[in-house]
């Protein structure tokens, strides 16, 4: 708790200012970390997650108050319109064998009260006031898993742009090529060096390398949306990212991240699960519990106000004190019942969270053979990228000199552009894995 408290408290006075100038205008510049750190103060799950904590925190203040002091207070007064009569025996009267008509009572009776109580000893109260405050820290885990998962969520919708955007800069560039490449082409066959069908391969190369462009232009602003939605600003704010693919895989250290040691206890989703089995260790106590007394006191002062008329009522006042205890004694074996049920909940949650722990073991052993793997696919594919580029020049260039077809020059231009394409979708895979691999080890 104290590390959340730090976080909010260090987001409210370093960067109050800055996400207020930043919410006050149409235009966000963002660094990944800046984004995360946006996000956090306004996703709206993130926002959720923390009002859930505001919620356990007032449940907790609720279960401790049922242990504390209670007063009330009642007052009343009536009016008699019609006193109750009664039969009394005449010999009360000197005329026996005969009923007597009485009227009892005053026309006004008015009467007030003050009670406190307290309770002295109940288990089940004093273990649900440990349940409710397990549930506020699990909801500030809660809070902390939101929190990971919006941070992962924004960086993949930022290394997303970034690649996206990188994909269109490839092809604007292998677009340029091919329209010099066009150009010269219909230069060739005006003078007779080329043939028709030629040309009409190069505009063919154009064309459709064209009308990718303009699908990745609208796969670019579907992942601008995305991005806003994580960061919970209008779809109307202009956002751009001051870091490029460049400067992030210049910082990423990834032996230094394989070389971090995982420590499962310290992982929110086992805390979680943990969490849960404490709480059900705590249902199973309560319900063992409910065979105990309980035992309660109170105090009572009160008066009562009777007579016929409203201003001039004769006042009698009345208080007692004293001790209450409530002792189960035969519930038909619903408490047994509910004592195995608790039990069954509890050995559950202890298998949950050893499958977790387990879960856990596995994903670290994959997470860091996916980033060893990727890392390497990384290189190799930015290795063939100057490769097929290599051959797509010296391709062009003997097509321009008439010693390479029109097909061969597409052929290494399909090439160049799918080791390009493969290129950025390691980097991807990279920038991807290793942030899975920091969220595990609670990095983000």
């Amino acid at each position: 708790m104290k590390r959340i408290l730090f976080t909010l408290t260090a987001f409210l006075l370093i960067g109050g200012s800055l996400f207020s100038a930043l919410e006050n205008t149409d235009e966000l510049k963002l660094s990944v970390r800046e984004a995360q750190d946006y996000a956090l103060m306004n996703n709206k799950m993130v926002l959720a997650a923390r009002s859930d904590v505001q919620a356990s925190r007032a449940a907790v203040w609720e279960t401790i108050s049922a242990a504390l002091p209670q007063v009330s207070a009642n007052a009343a007064i009536m009016d008699n319109l019609k006193l109750m009569t009664t039969l009394l025996p005449g010999d009360f009267f000197g005329r026996p064998g005969e009923k007597i008509p009485v009227t009892f009572g005053s026309q006004f009776n008015s009467s007030g009260a003050i009670e406190a109580s307290l309770l002295l000893f109940n288990a089940p109260l004093y273990i649900g006031i440990e349940t409710s405050r397990l549930a506020n820290r699990l909801s500030q885990e809660n809070l902390l898993k939101s929190e990971l998962d919006t941070k992962e969520s924004v960086s993949s919708a930022y290394f997303l742009i970034l690649i996206s955007e990188k994909s269109l800069e490839l092809l604007n560039s292998n677009i340029d090529n091919l329209r010099e490449t066009l150009k010269s082409t219909r230069a060739m066959y005006e003078v007779g060096m080329a043939e028709a069908t030629d040309v009409d391969q190069m505009i063919s190369n154009v064309t459709m390398v064209e009308n990718n462009r303009s699908t990745l232009e609208r796969t670019i602003e579907l992942n601008y949306n995305l991005l806003r939605f994580q960061l919970g600003v209008s779809p109307s704010t202009s956002i751009v990212l001051t870091e490029t693919l460049e400067s992030l895989t210049a910082e990423m250290d990834v032996e230094a991240l394989l070389s971090q040691e995982f420590d499962h206890t310290r992982n929110v989703d086992y805390r979680l699960v943990e969490g849960q089995e404490m709480i059900s260790s705590l249902a199973l106590k309560s319900q063992k519990a409910s065979v105990l007394p309980t035992l309660a006191g109170f105090y009572n002062y009160g008066t009562n106000g009777m007579g016929d008329k409203l201003n001039d009522l004769s006042w009698f006042p009345n208080s007692m004190v004293g001790l209450q205890v409530s002792l189960p004694i035969f519930a038909s074996g619903q408490r047994y019942a509910r004592i195995s049920k608790a039990r069954i909940s509890l050995e559950k949650a202890k298998t949950t969270k050893d499958m977790v722990a387990e879960q856990l073991l596995i994903q670290e052993k994959q997470l860091r053979y996916n980033l060893v793997n990727a890392n390497l696919q990384y290189k190799n594919q930015l290795d063939n990228v100057e490769v097929s580029k290599r051959i797509y020049t010296s391709v062009e260039n003997k097509y321009k000199q008439g010693t390479a077809s029109s097909l061969e020059l597409t052929q290494a231009n399909s090439q160049y552009l799918q080791a390009e394409n493969n290129y950025v979708t390691a980097l991807m895979n990279l920038l991807q894995t290793r942030v899975a691999l920091e969220k595990l080890l609670n990095n983000l």
